[in-house]
């Protein structure tokens, strides 16, 4: 799915953490995590293509990457089910219709309200609506748990857990508790300047 070696990124001459180097096959899961400021957000930005590493290099086999990140390209003025709409003109056709999507995230209660209305939990379940969208076969999800309730989680514990399983993979920044429930996972723990795996 993807190779990284020696990669890093620098900010003001100081590598934010030290170089990384490993490959997600077919159903890996790998947590990055570390305390705040380490650089997670910053290598998930990397792996999506969104930031250029400083130094190192990325192989990514064919079949795309979906990321969700912390700006949750949520759009206020449409409702929930616009917004899904919408995602799914950028995204992919997918195989669930819109109004299986809105269940299956939990949000048939609210499907028709602004999302400027929603609680932050729910903006995050409408954001990770979009991985039901897509096909693509890596995912890259920052501290995707944050702002989910119990039940929230079960569903992205759920949603993940069907992606491994029909031989996706998965590399996922988290810090705390807020971690996938019931999975075999690689970890990749990052320090301001320094990596161990």
């Amino acid at each position: 799915m993807i190779s990284v070696s020696d990669l890093t990124l620098e900010r003001y001459f100081e590598p934010v953490f030290r170089p990384v180097s490993f490959t997600l096959e077919a159903r890996d899961l790998m947590l990055i995590t570390g305390d705040n400021g380490c650089g997670k957000t910053t290598l998930i930005r990397i792996l999506a293509g969104v930031l250029a590493p400083s130094q190192g290099k990325i192989e990514w086999a064919d079949g795309g990457r979906a990321y969700v990140g912390h700006m949750l390209a949520v759009k206020d003025d449409l409702t929930v089910t616009e917004n899904i709409n919408f995602m799914r003109q950028f995204v992919g056709k997918g195989i669930h219709s819109t109004a299986e999507i809105v269940e299956r995230v939990g949000l048939r209660r609210v499907a028709e309200q602004p999302a400027r209305t929603l609680s932050a939990g729910q903006r995050k379940r409408c954001a990770l609506a979009r991985l039901l969208l897509t096909d693509a076969p890596l995912w890259l999800l920052d501290e995707p748990y944050s702002n989910l309730d119990k039940q929230g989680m079960i569903m992205l514990d759920g949603i993940l857990h069907r992606h491994l399983e029909s031989g996706g993979a998965c590399a996922l920044a988290t810090h705390g508790s807020l971690r996938p429930d019931g999975f075999e996972v690689r970890e990749c723990e990052l320090v301001s300047g320094a990596s161990r795996r």
